[in-house]
């Protein structure tokens, strides 16, 4: 159960009171991320949420920013993403109004200073060399580039070292002028909780915040032509990561929660195909996995895995044959195996007060809408056998199958003649 108010500045709390338990989640989210990006400003975003913890005239530096949650056992981040930029934290119920204080001040008094900015750069740049030096993650980055090629949502979220060397304080300072508006911005707030309460201490912390500019739009993704398809980068490697990805479906498509289940079937858990089959009866990873992605436009079904180099070949053969296995037919039994992991996920994640503000406010930021989990448990209750079986028949099509792989394998091999299915 949640209660959403709009105040005077356009600002969207969502309140979700949690009786049962002794904590309460703070969670603003910021509609704006890498996709609303120019090419020249790649990471700005980034930089921007990696600055707001660096200081204000209250909390000047960022150890009394963090003290304040950590020194009563509370916890602290944010994070970006593609499509929102999110600060959090989590703090004791009698912690409340301290920890949405100190939030509030890094979002509105954030001092961005010179000599901060060039340190906090510096952290950006290794934090890049980290990415670009884990398989895992670099594996990723060559995947996004051919699925969305030339679109900002083919760029790493943090940007490249040379864009973010050449991000300004004042380009970070405009860009934070029109993102972060109070239209543009949601506040999520679970837990133990008083509606009255929570309203009057918003309200005093977000007070003289004012609309001043229109917030940027993100670029729209257009489907284009399927172009390259791979993606190879050789390095010394006991292992390969690999990626194999299909286009997928949007958060708002009605497919969408037709391909979660199918995606659950083939790789999300132990009792999944691609486990089963990969993992236990051939031995060929340790790791592997599939995932749905869902953008505003946009989407993606990725199976993701580690194997030994000269097993690459036949994992690709044996990965495609479970993808190719899904326009067979699943199941009535195995399709609701799916749907009750789907729901039992849910149940689980709404025992949690971060899980439950993370679950609102992520919706009413990307859609200007809140689904309650009664609401999407009905949507996966109806998808049937039929539906999944002729989802399986438009989505796994072999011309539109994409890998990206790193490892100590051959760049120049026909990787595209093993992409069938």
């Amino acid at each position: 159960m949640y209660e959403k108010i709009t105040l005077d500045n356009g600002l969207r709390l969502i309140i979700a009171p949690m009786p049962a338990t002794r904590s309460v989640a703070i969670n603003f989210f910021i509609g704006t991320g890498s996709r609303y990006e120019d090419d020249g400003e790649a990471g700005v975003s980034h930089f921007i949420e990696h600055m707001c913890f660096k200081g204000t005239a209250k909390h000047p530096t960022p150890i009394e920013i963090s003290s304040v949650i950590e020194g009563v056992g509370g916890i602290l981040n944010a994070g970006t993403d593609k499509e929102l930029t999110v600060y959090y934290c989590k703090v004791a119920q009698p912690h409340f109004k301290q920890a949405l204080d100190v939030m509030a001040d890094i979002l509105f008094n954030s001092k961005f200073e010179p000599g901060e900015m060039e340190k906090e750069r510096q952290v950006i740049i290794e934090e890049i060399n980290m990415s670009l030096d884990l398989p895992q993650a670099r594996v990723s980055m060559l995947l996004d580039d051919i699925m969305w090629p030339g679109h900002p949502l083919g760029r790493d979220i943090a940007g490249s070292r040379e864009s973010v060397n050449g991000i300004t304080r004042e380009l970070m300072l405009d860009y934070m002028a029109e993102q972060y508006e109070p239209e543009n911005v949601v506040l999520a707030i679970a837990g133990a909780i008083d509606k009255d309460e929570t309203i009057k201490a918003v309200g005093e912390a977000v007070a003289g915040w004012t609309k001043k500019r229109q917030p940027l739009k993100y670029q729209p993704y257009t489907e284009k032509p399927i172009g390259r398809r791979v993606a190879v980068e050789k390095r010394p490697s006991e292992q390969t990561q690999m990626c194999l990805a299909l286009p997928g479906v949007s958060l708002v498509h009605p497919d969408r929660f037709k391909l979660d289940l199918l995606n659950i079937i083939l790789g999300e858990g132990m009792s999944s195909r691609l486990f089963t089959e990969i993992r236990d009866k051939l031995g060929l990873a340790y790791s592997i996995q599939s995932y749905a992605e869902h953008f505003l436009d946009a989407g993606a079904m990725v199976v993701s895995a580690g194997v030994e180099n000269k097993n690459v070949d036949v994992s690709i053969k044996a990965i495609t044959a479970e993808l190719n296995r899904l326009k067979e037919g699943i199941p009535e039994a195995e399709v609701n195996r799916a749907k009750e992991l789907f729901k039992g996920r849910i149940y689980l994640r709404m025992e949690d007060s971060r899980s439950v503000a993370s679950w609102t406010g992520t919706q009413e930021i990307l859609m200007n809408k809140v689904q309650t989990m009664d609401e999407v448990i009905a949507k996966v209750n109806a998808v049937s056998v039929e539906d999944l079986y002729k989802i399986a028949k438009e989505y796994a099509v072999g011309e539109k199958l994409h890998l990206a792989a790193v490892g100590q394998i051959d760049p120049d091999k026909d990787w595209e003649g093993l992409l069938k299915i």
